[in-house]
């Protein structure tokens, strides 16, 4: 095994690509992390719901936004919005998300992104 790894997402290991968006996956030793970018106009429901075979998001997520706004919407709780320097936990319970306004949304994810729209 190497000592140090040195790797950027302008390089990923796997890109994956749906409607309005990209999920870019950096593979490290016991760990996965994925970089999400999100259009404007793009919804989790409508764009990655395909691919993934269920109708919400069922991916735990550990991350910061670097850019733009999304929410999180979770079945009788509040909308909430996360934006840029934001650091968020969303739990596995069946979410939606979608972006809000005209700026691309990017966020780093440090939980769920070996499995995130695969």
């Amino acid at each position: 095994m190497d000592d140090y790894i040195i790797k950027r997402f302008d390089n990923p290991d796997e890109v994956r690509e749906f409607d309005k968006g990209k999920y870019e996956v950096i593979n490290l030793p016991g760990m996965t992390i994925g970089k999400a970018t999100y259009y404007k106009g793009w919804k989790w429901s409508v764009d990655v719901s395909p691919l993934s075979g269920t109708e919400f998001c069922e991916t735990e997520h550990l991350g910061m936004v670097i850019s733009g706004t999304a929410t999180v919407a979770i079945e009788g709780e509040p909308v909430r919005e996360i934006t840029a320097g934001d650091l968020f936990y969303v739990s596995q319970k069946p979410h939606d998300s979608w972006v809000v306004g005209d700026e691309d949304y990017v966020s780093i994810h440090f939980a769920g992104a070996e499995k995130y729209a695969d």
